[in-house]
């Protein structure tokens, strides 16, 4: 598999917004706006116009063309109507320039085939790799790089964390970043693809597969640029972490809005469905459950099984969640007549109380404070017939202290996965993010709990069919 190095990417060390503009609104001004909002790199604005402009309080001289910026530029970030694209590529390529993002739309999707082909001709004579066109931007959450023009007061961009989303769409895209900034889920990199004219989504992925400050790949895609070069990638891929795809355009009409969307060819979707099993990745319905499983996965160790212990202070809630997990073919774990016995011996001591149920789902009952919590998730822990802890903790009872968040995070000793499910308002929200803060990934439904149980045992099948865990 070829690796593309595109780290000047999201990491340059200069970067030229090429129609950049004073004018609020416009497209080149907010693009100024958010990369120098944190990015600390050389920002360059060009225009043909020239002049200055003022952006976030800092003044900056408007070169009339790249070739006129007295430095060496990694990266153009393009926004200039699409027929004047391929001159300003080969502007570009004249100054050396390694990247270049263009974000202007009017190629393919909107029936300038012979444009985009251009475009691509342009940029291979002078081996500039190039994102999009047609796209909203690459954010690097790590150093600041931001291009994205959507300015920060209308989308929030999410803390620094470990998962990596790329999109075909730059709306669905700019969603998700809003979705995961107000959840804190952490990302490193945000990649919206457009037109894939050039690098594509098998490219990124590659990419990301080999980046430390990314654990778990995920994506929305409407169809794939080559679908052998996806195959093999992917298929490489995840074996040294997991890659999690939201796929549209599953049904007809999907597949035809898809087409007049980026240009994609969605293709039959069970064709997809293939690829993805035989490959290894998982597939998401939702952008919640694409999220639902990527925070598992990011948080915690992939499965070694699928027996799965439920510890509740909730009967109903334990009984909804042993129905989705059996209903997404996994399994309740059934407890070990030595762990049957340890509850017993504490109930007949006056340690646990006898009205408790303990043969998974175990119910420790509505008035459970968290030290009953940790016996019980301790036990189930110490099975050897347990792969996987479910903790559903109702935070609405007065019994269940703050305590524990310290509970759970010793629980953590024991090297398997644990999913925590906290339903309810501010306060089982307040508790979740501090349960979050430990290390174990927290939901707000129980179907959502079954989705992260779903992600940690899928993929550490796969992992296990191929010798890796």
């Amino acid at each position: 598999m070829e690796r593309p190095n595109l780290d000047f990417l999201f990491y340059p060390r200069s970067v030229a917004v090429i129609g950049a503009s004073h004018v609020p609104g416009k497209i080149g001004n907010a693009i100024m706006r958010s990369i120098t909002l944190r990015f600390g790199g050389k920002v360059y604005a060009v225009n043909v116009k020239g002049g200055e402009i003022e952006v976030n309080g800092r003044r900056f001289k408007v070169y009339r063309s790249i070739r006129e910026v007295p430095d060496e530029v990694d990266v153009a970030v393009i926004a200039v109507p699409a027929k004047f694209v391929p001159n300003v590529i080969d502007e570009c390529g004249e100054k050396g320039v390694k990247g270049a993002v263009v974000i202007s739309a009017g190629f393919k999707e909107a029936g300038r085939v012979d444009l985009e082909e251009e475009l691509v001709r342009r940029a291979k004579k002078w081996g500039i790799k190039v994102v999009g066109p047609n796209c909203l931007g690459v954010t690097n959450l790590e150093n600041g790089f931001d291009c994205n023009f959507n300015p920060p007061e209308r989308q929030a961009r999410p803390p620094f964390g470990k998962v990596a989303f790329m999109s075909q769409s730059g709306a669905f895209g700019a969603a998700i970043l809003d979705w995961a900034a107000r959840e804190k889920i952490g990302m490193s990199k945000f990649i919206s693809l457009g037109n894939m004219a050039d690098l594509d989504e098998s490219d990124f992925m590659a990419y990301l597969g080999d980046d430390p400050k990314t654990g778990v790949i995920t994506g929305y895609i409407e169809g794939v640029k080559d679908g052998r070069k996806f195959f093999n990638t992917a298929k490489e891929v995840t074996l040294k972490k997991p890659v999690v795809i939201l796929k549209s355009g599953r049904t007809e009409a999907g597949a035809k809005a898809a087409a007049s969307h980026t240009g994609s060819l969605a293709g039959a979707y069970r064709i997809y469905q293939a690829v993805f099993e035989q490959a290894g990745v998982l597939e998401a319905k939702s952008m919640r459950q694409l999220f639902n499983y990527a925070k598992a996965l990011a948080m915690q160790r992939p499965a070694k099984g699928d027996r799965v212990a439920i510890v509740t202070n909730g009967g109903g809630a334990g009984v909804m969640m042993s129905d989705g997990l059996l209903e997404r073919g996994m399994k309740l774990a059934e407890l070990s007549g030595e762990t049957l016995e340890k509850f017993k011996q504490d109930i007949e001591a006056g340690k646990l109380p006898e009205h408790m149920s303990y043969r998974n789902p175990i119910d420790v009952i509505g008035d459970a404070p968290s030290s009953r919590y940790e016996v019980a998730m301790r036990y189930a822990l110490e099975d050897e017939n347990v792969d996987v802890l479910v903790v559903i903790a109702l935070f609405q009872s007065p019994a269940l202290d703050e305590d524990i968040v310290e509970a759970i995070a010793k629980m953590k000793a024991y090297g398997k996965p644990i999913v925590f499910v906290a339903p309810g308002g501010d306060y089982p929200h307040k508790m979740a993010r501090n349960i979050e803060l430990k290390g174990i990934p927290v939901y707000e439904t129980v179907e959502d709990g079954v989705d992260a149980v779903y992600a940690l045992v899928k993929y550490g099948e796969w992992l296990g069919e191929n010798g890796r865990i």
